[in-house]
């Protein structure tokens, strides 16, 4: 969870440019009386995405049940680190098309597309958005839309093969989201610009390569590490 929680947090200009026109037109577009009040406008924000993370904890469980489908199908240890493996090394390609090198990845994208043409209808029909119940559901539905990061955090989720634990792993992926996604709807416009700088975008597609490499290692020398018994 701590690295799922960390990849949030280094995908912040991806969020920016994915989610960070959303969440700006979404902030203009409440009421005067609203925006002119930060504790409320505040919690607005917080509440489109609280419905958002809630969704990614959804999809995570979703995930997580499959990949427990999985290893208690085959009753094979190996299939569950086979599963592991696949994460982590998702997770170091999914760096790289951040950082905008590798972006046959961005093809990820159109899995959701089916499921997302079905529930954007419901997005439009919760606008005008007048109360925070209302910009929950919202988040609720702008939580399945799709996006080429998400798909390959819940292979990371798929990878812990519980429900609980695919669950945890989105539900922080999510919180990490929070700061850049809260900020951009706090300073509509002002933070989109950052995605504007390549620099930035490759640092932060490599810190999440990174993160997936440095669990790739973990797992595989984990397999190597003996503890030794103490009668």
């Amino acid at each position: 969870m701590l690295v799922a929680f960390a990849v949030g947090l280094l995908s912040a200009l991806h969020c920016i440019g994915m989610c960070g026109g959303i969440m700006g037109a979404l902030s203009v577009a409440l009421p005067e009386s609203t925006r002119a009040q930060p504790a409320r406008l505040i919690g607005f924000l917080a509440a489109y995405n609280l419905g958002r993370v809630l969704s990614y904890g959804v999809a995570g469980a979703l995930a997580g049940g499959l990949g427990l489908t999985v290893v208690s199908g085959t009753g094979s240890g190996e299939v569950g680190r086979a599963l592991r493996l696949a994460a982590a090394l998702l997770m170091v390609l999914a760096g790289l098309n951040l950082a905008g090198w590798l972006p046959a990845m961005g093809r990820l994208e159109r899995l959701g597309t089916p499921l997302w043409r079905r529930l954007e209808p419901l997005a439009h029909r919760l606008v005008p958005v007048r109360t925070p119940g209302r910009a929950a559901l919202y988040g609720a539905v702008w939580g399945w839309l799709p996006c080429g990061l998400v798909y390959a955090m819940l292979g990371v989720a798929a990878g812990q093969a519980t429900v609980a634990g695919g669950a945890g792993v989105m539900a922080a992926f999510g919180a990490g989201t929070l700061p850049t996604l809260l900020l951009a709807g706090l300073f509509a416009g002002r933070v989109y610009r950052l995605r504007r700088r390549p620099l930035l975008q490759r640092v932060g597609g490599l810190a999440v390569a990174g993160v997936g490499l440095a669990t790739l290692i973990y797992i595989i020398v984990g397999d190597f590490v003996m503890v030794p018994d103490i009668d």
